[in-house]
């Protein structure tokens, strides 16, 4: 009996196990001992307000279980005030014991800490019966941490007392002090609920929809790629973020990823390799622009036959309706073009709208070459070069001949030309003359380099090159009457023209190898394109009654196969202000990482024609908006008088 009259178990050591620190025995001195005042109060600092609660549990259980007197028991520990015996002669250490009892009673009441003190409780129940049934109400495996003390992380190392760091064999006083913790006042925490579908956790967990597509690659593998579009009305969905940025939070007041610090100051584009981390044209960069390695292309030609008159609107022939996206590159070929080739590269420039950028534009007497790029890519165009040829025998005269461009994006070198041969309907032999000397007098490239030198000739161009694009008018005709073709077409069933191509003199030479040797053109659907009336769809009706024929092509070759995907290939049937129809074609190209050995064009691009087109579009939707008001006003009702 103790000098308050409390019942003390006595104490067996042999039940310690052989590393067991002196810990346990100090706490066990302290419940049959306590020598002075101030040994009292640094002791029982060291006891937790939530170990007392545990006994309690304890000994209803034992009472209820009828535990053999075999079976291990814990040190009993001096009992609260008002549940002992005698409560008159109340000593200091029972004064202790009854401010901690109020204090967890009223944590146990306080709204803010019900949501997770009284669950945390049901789990310590949980435990404690199933320790108490197995005969170790308080021996747990070396190493073991119980599933509350992961689940709430609430306690902390400061609870510890000293020699529990030290000691990893003190294991039967763990159990009590973890599961009890949650008891501690939290703070300015706010509850939480154990059940997944509270408020709360769905809050904590959720994913913000740029990284779902992370997490659904870790689950699913490595190997799926981002299915996403460029095109500006999902600009949110194409913002991919590179391995830069994959952990870090996105922005909430900009759409375009975070740049770390740290990514700024390692990053260098000055150097790297095809596959290395960093490079401006690797493959990181390319995937995360372009997941599907395809770049979008969309090339027109047209001859333009000199008019001064422009189109009043040329969205048909660069925007048309019954296409979904619009493309990264637009690559415009005109032969015989207007006086003012200045206005007519505002007029691409205003119809394409801020999205573009002219990036380029080369000319060669009427024969005009403009290229405009997706604002975005420019930082990704080397530099742009361009050559001409003429096929006349008089070289001051530059209404026969060529003019190409080229330039690499990322890994992938291109180059467009844009021709006009010899007319004539038998002037067959002369096109093939003006064909092989474009090839053999084109000199690009000049500074870039050639991204395949193994496969490159000096005799022809388009072997220096990844991807060619040739198109204009190349003026090869049908060799058939005009009553004939008119009775041919009469008889063609909606798209099916190829009863008339079996007569086109460039597809006969191509077959037998004389012209465009490794090009392609996609198969032809629509109508001749030349010669007709201007201002309608009907065919020559001039004297000379000339025949209808497909002298406006597009034709592709590439390096390797199934480069170029031909998306549409067709003419533009609402233009009618020249005696030939424009042609356009829209395709998508494989592109492939490159290496930062290239000039690039740092960005650069017609700034004062981007400007002037950005101010001619605002003043044309200005003006429409002032007719429509001025029709609205002018609506009156009439009366009879």
């Amino acid at each position: 009996m103790s000098e308050h009259g409390d019942s003390i178990v006595p104490f067996n050591p042999a039940e310690l196990r052989s590393g067991e620190s002196a810990c346990k025995t100090d706490i066990n001195v302290l419940s049959v001992d306590l020598r002075t005042e101030k040994s009292n109060k640094e002791e029982l600092k060291d006891i937790k307000k939530p170990y007392d609660g545990t006994k309690l549990r304890q000994d209803e259980h034992n009472k209820d279980a009828k535990l053999s007197p075999y079976q291990p028991r814990p040190p009993s520990l001096p009992k609260p005030a008002g549940l002992g015996m005698g409560g008159k002669n109340i000593s200091f250490e029972e004064k202790v014991w009854r401010r901690i009892l109020r204090s967890s009673q009223e944590s146990l009441t306080d709204p803010g800490e019900m949501g997770s003190s009284t669950d945390s409780l049901k789990d310590t129940t949980s435990v404690n019966d199933q320790g108490l049934a197995s005969g170790r109400p308080f021996d747990l495996p070396p190493m073991e941490t119980p599933p509350f003390m992961i689940r709430t992380g609430s306690f902390s190392e400061t609870d510890m007392s000293p020699c529990e760091h030290f000691d990893p064999n003190k294991e039967r006083i763990k159990p009590s002090r973890i599961i009890l913790s949650p008891l501690q006042l939290t703070g300015t925490y706010p509850p939480l609920e154990n059940s997944a579908a509270s408020a709360s956790l769905r809050t904590t967990n959720r994913i913000d929809k740029d990284c779902l597509d992370y997490s659904v690659v870790g689950r699913k593998g490595r190997s799926e790629r981002l299915q996403r579009n460029l095109s500006d009305s999902r600009l949110l969905d194409t913002m991919v973020s590179d391995n830069t940025s994959v952990h870090s939070m996105k922005s909430t007041y900009s759409v375009l990823n975070p740049i770390r610090p740290r990514d700024v100051r390692n990053r260098s584009f000055l150097e790297g390799s095809v596959l290395g981390n960093g490079a401006l044209l690797g493959a990181e960069e390319l995937d995360r622009y372009f997941p599907e390695r395809r770049l979008g292309i969309y090339v027109a030609t047209w001859n333009m036959q000199g008019e001064k008159g422009l189109p009043y609107n040329l969205d048909d022939l660069l925007l048309p309706t019954d296409t979904d996206f619009a493309q990264d590159v637009y690559i415009i070929g005109v032969q015989e073009g207007c006086p003012d080739r200045r206005e007519w590269e505002i007029r691409l420039q205003e119809t394409l709208g801020p999205y573009y950028v002219m990036l380029y534009a080369a000319a060669h007497g009427v024969l005009y070459l403009t290229m405009f790029v997706r604002r975005d890519l420019i930082w990704f165009c080397s530099e742009v070069e361009h050559a001409t040829v003429t096929t006349r025998i008089i070289s001051q005269i530059k209404t026969k001949g060529a003019v190409g461009i080229c330039f690499t994006f990322f890994g992938t070198s291109f180059l467009f030309i844009t021709s006009h041969f010899t007319s004539g309907d038998s002037k067959i032999y002369d096109r093939i003359l003006d064909y092989n000397k474009i090839i053999e007098a084109l000199a690009l490239p000049r500074n870039l380099p050639d991204t395949n030198p193994y496969r490159s000739t000096t005799c022809d161009v388009t072997t220096r090159f990844d991807e060619v694009f040739w198109f204009g008018d190349f003026n090869f005709r049908l060799n058939k009457a005009r009553v004939e073709v008119e009775a041919i077409l009469n008889q063609c069933i909606g798209a099916d023209m190829r009863p008339l191509l079996q007569h086109d003199q460039l597809l006969r030479e191509m077959k037998e190898g004389s012209i465009f040797k490794g090009f392609q053109e996609a198969s032809i659907h629509f109508p001749p394109t030349y010669k007709y009336d201007i201002g309608c769809d009907v065919y020559d009706t001039t004297t000379k009654q000339r025949t209808p024929s497909y002298t406006d092509r597009i034709l592709y070759r590439n390096r390797q196969a199934d480069d170029i995907k031909v998306i549409k290939y067709t003419s533009c049937s609402s233009i009618k202000t020249s005696d030939h129809r424009p042609v356009i074609g829209m395709f998508q190209v494989k592109l492939r990482p490159g290496r930062d050995n290239i000039p690039l064009g740092a960005g650069q691009f017609d700034r004062s024609l981007y400007l002037e087109g950005i101010r001619r579009r605002i003043t044309r939707e200005l003006k429409k908006r002032e007719a429509t008001m001025k029709n609205q006003n002018n609506s009156t009702v009439c009366t009879i008088s």
